[in-house]
């Protein structure tokens, strides 16, 4: 589904913005393994394991160019993929998300992937951890992006395509060539000894935003930590349902790849 997560905006407003990672197997890097099979089409899927790879390109329309997907390996929870990606502005398409390649755990405007192997959704009130650790690279001057989570929630347990989310919530670890959240700032927070910028919007949903306050290419969270974050400043309640978690990269402009060398999720 198309919508805007995020803004491109001018000097003192905030900007938006992912990649070459190589992870040598029996002398042949795995990342050109999974390049010889990629997936360049709107909404095409590498499913690996309890994931799936989705070359979604919602914002194609404002701009020109192309994005490919591949999948690298998959044991157990833990996975690699990459993205390849060309865009340059259509006029007046300068603000806007061209594409946003990710890998997706559960819902996402459906289930594609047998919900039973997911470990989702969960209760939010139910304290479950949501550990997650993500190990990335970016190329030189990628363009203007930025590199996240995007997690949905419902009010019910069994959402499916039809249902609109009631709250959406990014979690931006990198962010190139002047990239900011949609919204306005709300506040900020310590979570697992970082600094976030916590930002708040509406696009028929909720969405929040929490911005690292410096990069990362490497990652390891529990998402209760953050979804508990918004609970306590009553912006979240504990009867939501969280049913999706995907992570990748959205392009504005630019010319580059991110590569996902380690990736997983575990629920529970």
């Amino acid at each position: 589904m198309q919508h805007r997560r995020t803004r491109l905006t001018k000097k003192t407003k905030v900007f938006v913005a992912a990649s070459v990672a190589l992870a040598a197997a029996a002398g042949v890097t795995v990342a050109q393994a999974g390049e010889s099979s990629k997936e360049c089409a709107a909404s095409d899927t590498v499913t690996l394991g309890k994931y799936y790879v989705n070359n979604n390109l919602w914002g194609q329309d404002k701009g020109t160019g192309n994005q490919c997907v591949w999948g690298d390996a998959q044991s157990g929870s833990d996975i690699s993929w990459g993205t390849s990606f060309d865009w340059a502005n259509k006029a007046g398409g300068e603000y806007d998300v061209k594409s946003y390649a990710s890998t997706v755990l559960g819902w996402h405007w459906g289930w594609k992937v047998d919900k039973s192997t997911t470990g989702l959704p969960v209760r939010v009130g139910d304290r479950k951890p949501v550990k997650t650790t993500w190990d990335f690279s970016i190329s030189s001057n990628p363009g203007t992006l930025d590199v996240a989570y995007d997690m949905w929630l419902h009010d019910k347990s069994d959402a499916d395509w039809q249902d609109t989310p009631t709250d959406e919530i990014m979690i931006w670890l990198n962010k190139q060539g002047g990239a900011g959240p949609l919204g306005t700032k709300y506040g900020s927070v310590s979570l697992g000894h970082t600094m976030w910028d916590i930002y708040q919007g509406d696009i028929g949903w909720k969405v929040y935003s929490f911005v690292r306050r410096s990069n990362t290419t490497k990652a390891t969270l529990n998402i209760d930590d953050f979804t508990q974050a918004l609970v306590r400043r009553k912006l979240l309640t504990n009867d939501k349902y969280l049913s999706g978690i995907e992570a990748g990269t959205e392009i504005f402009k630019g010319s580059g790849r991110l590569d996902t060398k380690a990736y997983s999720v575990g629920i529970g």
